[in-house]
């Protein structure tokens, strides 16, 4: 295999995974609070080839740098791009949307066999009993992961339920039919280190494999927004946060991507029949 072969195949294995993600943001246009992905290519190792000097004759083309021949491209790892979604009114009284692109609510899911904090953008929850036939009711994200409060406990509402309310700094107070309340402080955390996330099950976030690899705490990737830092938080309610996906860009991309797939795999067609000229001279 010569060296255009070599070039063209690495890049052809690249431009795959970016058309994988690409498929992905696509498939989740239309998902709640959905955060797309962006990756860039960087060049991987060239060789430089100077230009041989024979009794004072140059062989070969000058240049400053002599002849400088690549091996293809690299993709980079993905990265999160945090950029609010448009927001949606729906009239739902358990729908809310945080309004800061940086903010998002914890929620409890089993991973592997044991349970983790994951992190979620996707605002329309739910009130599901605690126990078949028990009138306490947990809230729940649309997958079933309970939403965690503060203390990373999850919100179990008793009684009958008459009003439902999402304060702006993201208190929730539940007005029962015998005129008592319930008022929960929902688990929200900002992100500082979101190159550290990736995206887990059913449309949550959760510490990359780089972030164990690495060693890093949750603690240095984002912050709870306890006490006074809950004036931080923004929330909505009756709303939700469309997924941040700009179909047009992502399709334009994709028609892109498809051409520079379409031009690697013609060199390699033209690296073989190059050699197949070569082989047949007699």
């Amino acid at each position: 295999m010569n060296r255009t072969m070599i070039t063209a195949t690495n890049t052809m294995s690249q431009l795959q995974h970016k058309m994988d993600i690409i498929g992905h943001n696509l498939a989740n246009v239309q998902t709640n609070g959905y955060k797309r992905k962006e990756t860039y290519f960087n060049e991987l190792l060239f060789q430089e080839f100077n230009n041989q000097i024979q009794s004072n004759r140059e062989i070969g083309r000058l240049t400053p740098n002599g002849i400088r021949q690549g091996v293809g491209a690299k993709l980079s790892q993905a990265k999160l791009v945090l950029a609010q979604g448009s927001l949606k009114p729906t009239g739902r009284d358990l729908d809310v949307a945080l309004t800061k692109e940086d903010l998002f609510f914890k929620v409890r899911v089993t991973e592997n066999n044991r349970e983790a904090i994951h992190l979620t953008r996707d605002g329309a929850f739910y009130l599901n009993p605690v126990a078949p036939g028990s009138n306490d009711l947990m809230l729940v994200t649309s997958s079933g992961y309970p939403i965690l409060d503060e203390f990373n406990q999850p919100i179990i509402v008793t009684g009958s339920v008459k009003n439902i309310t999402f304060t702006e700094h993201g208190e929730l107070i539940v007005e029962k039919d015998n005129l008592q309340k319930q008022t929960f402080s929902l688990g929200i955390v900002s992100v500082k280190k979101p190159q550290y996330l990736e995206q887990k099950m059913n449309n949550t976030l959760g510490l990359s494999n780089e972030a164990d690899e690495l060693g890093i705490e949750e603690d240095a990737i984002y912050t709870d927004l306890n006490g006074g830092l809950r004036q931080n938080i923004a929330l909505q309610q009756r709303t939700l946060e469309a997924s941040n996906v700009d179909m047009s860009k992502e399709m334009t991309d994709l028609i892109n991507l498809q051409r520079h797939y379409q031009f690697q795999a013609r060199s390699v067609t033209l690296a073989d029949q190059m050699m197949g000229l070569i082989n047949g001279i007699r």
